[in-house]
């Protein structure tokens, strides 16, 4: 990077932690730095909740994904519309009434202790484990543009992050998200325009629209049934719906976010302005992906994007990589002028588009064994480099400054979402764990203080998760499998306490238990793609509730 790119990064970090400092001011209780007091409007809430999905994960790892797979990936939000619906008419409402910290809360008043700290437990341990993934996200960067160690980079990363959520709390959290979000959305609008503008002389937007349709990267609707397949319209729709259900419904690191809402009203419309925009947000954002594939069409592609192991491999094997260099190299040749012929020949069944098709193919071999031999000979590094095609992008084809400012944006998305999951985090080991044990509330003061406590140790854990989230894969995946291994039991235990009431504590607890150990088999013997768990997980608390109730078992 250059000195003006370094200058943009640290003046863009600096203010947003000195402004969410400044907004720290006037703690005074657990109410104040869990809830900002709920005095929060409903655009504020609507930036919050999206800034708390939209993690550095997904500005850094979704245009390789949609670069290696296409656009398919964008159906895994068509259940949230609907969600968004079923959230407000009847999870918003019954947690404003009850005046909560944490969803959780609700459970001990509808069933009883132990299953509110069963559910609490559940969201701890997934929450913190997928944070730990949002933190080690940024930490590529630094660990890229730097040449630092990974492990230093995710100290450094956390470490700045946990300033103003530390001292801040849920005000300074919800603040900050609203700039950093703005300068978000308007830097990836800028990176798309230039992803184009990088283009060969005479070649267009619809033109790398034509190369990234005919390599099948605009597959955006999957319309075949399959158990198996990740990212298809009954797996978007269904188990979407069910994702999004628990995640906004249940997960406190999203309800934290409309809680802070001054009324139901204000809730409700920050969540369904949310349902609106997601999905469009997220469509454009996989686009650019699909648009880097058609620039690396006409521009030379490095053989793995993870710059760093692929230097360590060169000293490795220098002689073996050197050989699959040279037919890269001019396969690639070939393959630019075929991309240019197919652009101007664009007759459906030419014999360009079939070169075109097949010299991609041989590409993807080449590129394949060299993600083989880095798993092989180079040790602690991430051979599969999806999370790593953005960022090549931007580190080797943008303009000074602007270099800069795209880091800035990746650090502030990773900031956003995880300082609320820590916010959320801290609210729910507070209120769901250690004040439960207190007979006598503390005074405003002591929470305050324990609030902050919470915040600094669930930090400190999630930047050692971080510390063992490289060989992961692409970072979007896995924080969606993680959460899909738990959120179907969480969102099967509000189901059954919102819509059957006659169903006991006991009843639940069991099934609970039951279906979470039901998730994690299927899971293991990879019956069904991921998005299936949330469903799995729900329906089985619901029928093995069922069960157990009509026995009267458990009454």
């Amino acid at each position: 990077m250059t000195a003006l790119d370094w200058i943009v990064l640290i003046v863009t970090l600096v203010s947003i932690i000195s402004y969410g400092v400044y907004k720290s001011r006037g703690q005074h209780g657990a109410k104040t730095y869990l809830l900002a007091d709920r005095k929060m409007p409903w655009y504020i809430v609507l930036l919050g909740v999206m800034a708390t999905q939209a993690s550095a994960i997904t500005f850094l790892s979704a245009p390789g994904q949609a670069y290696t797979d296409g656009m398919r990936f964008v159906q895994y939000y068509f259940g949230l519309p609907i969600a968004m619906v079923v959230i407000c008419i009847t999870f918003i409402p019954i947690f404003q009434k009850l005046n909560v910290y944490t969803a959780y809360e609700y459970l001990e008043n509808r069933f009883d202790r132990k299953t509110r700290l069963l559910t609490a437990f559940l969201f701890l341990l997934s929450r913190g484990l997928s944070t730990g993934i949002s933190i080690y996200a940024p930490s590529i960067i630094l660990s890229s543009i730097m040449g630092w160690n990974i492990y230093i980079t995710n100290i450094i990363t956390g470490g700045l992050l946990i300033i103003y959520t530390f001292s801040g709390g849920a005000k300074a959290i919800a603040h900050t998200q609203k700039l950093q979000f703005i300068i978000i959305l308007g830097a990836m609008a800028l990176a798309g325009y230039l992803v184009v503008d990088n283009l060969p002389n005479g070649l267009g937007f619809t033109d790398a629209l034509y190369v990234a349709g005919k390599s099948g990267k605009l597959n955006v609707i999957t319309t075949e049934f399959d158990w198996k397949d990740r990212y298809n319209i009954w797996s978007g729709v269904i188990g979407g719906f069910f994702l999004a259900l628990s995640y906004f419904g249940t997960d406190n690191s999203q309800v934290g976010r409309y809680l802070t809402a001054k009324n139901t009203y204000e809730s409700r419309i920050g969540l369904l302005m949310n349902g609106l925009v997601k999905v469009p947000m997220q469509f454009l954002i996989l686009l650019i992906g699909a648009l880097l594939f058609a620039f690396y069409s006409f521009q030379q592609a490095p053989l793995n994007f993870n710059e760093s192991a692929y230097n360590k491999l060169k000293v490795q094997i220098p002689s073996q990589l050197s050989q699959i260099e040279e037919q890269y190299v001019s396969l690639h040749k070939n393959y630019q002028s075929q991309a240019l012929q197919l652009v101007n020949d664009r007759s459906d069944e030419t014999e360009a588009q079939q070169q075109f098709l097949t010299t991609q193919k041989e590409m993807s071999v080449l590129r394949d064994s060299v993600h083989g031999l880095i798993s092989k000979h180079v040790s602690q590094s991430d051979a599969n480099d999806t999370n790593y095609i953005f960022l090549h992008f931007v580190t080797h084809s943008l303009p000074s400054g602007l270099v800069g400012l795209l880091f800035a944006v990746i650090f502030l998305a990773s900031w956003g979402s995880i300082s609320a999951a820590l916010n959320s985090l801290a609210a729910s080991s507070l209120m769901d764990v250690q004040l439960l044990a207190h007979k006598i509330p503390p005074s405003e003061d002591k929470q305050l203080w324990l609030g902050r406590m919470h915040t600094l140790l669930w930090g400190v854990f999630c930047i050692g998760v971080a510390m063992f989230a490289t060989r992961m894969g692409s970072l979007i995946e896995a924080v969606n499998i993680l959460g899909s291994l738990f959120y179907g039991t969480i969102l099967g235990i509000f189901l059954v306490a919102f819509y059957m009431k006659k169903i006991s504590g006991n009843s639940v607890f069991i099934a609970a238990l039951v279906a979470e150990i039901c998730v994690i088999v299927v899971y293991t013997l990879d019956v069904v793609s991921f998005l299936w768990l949330n469903v799995i997980g729900a329906g089985a608390v619901v029928i093995i509730s069922l069960l157990l109730s009509q026995k009267k078992v458990f009454r």
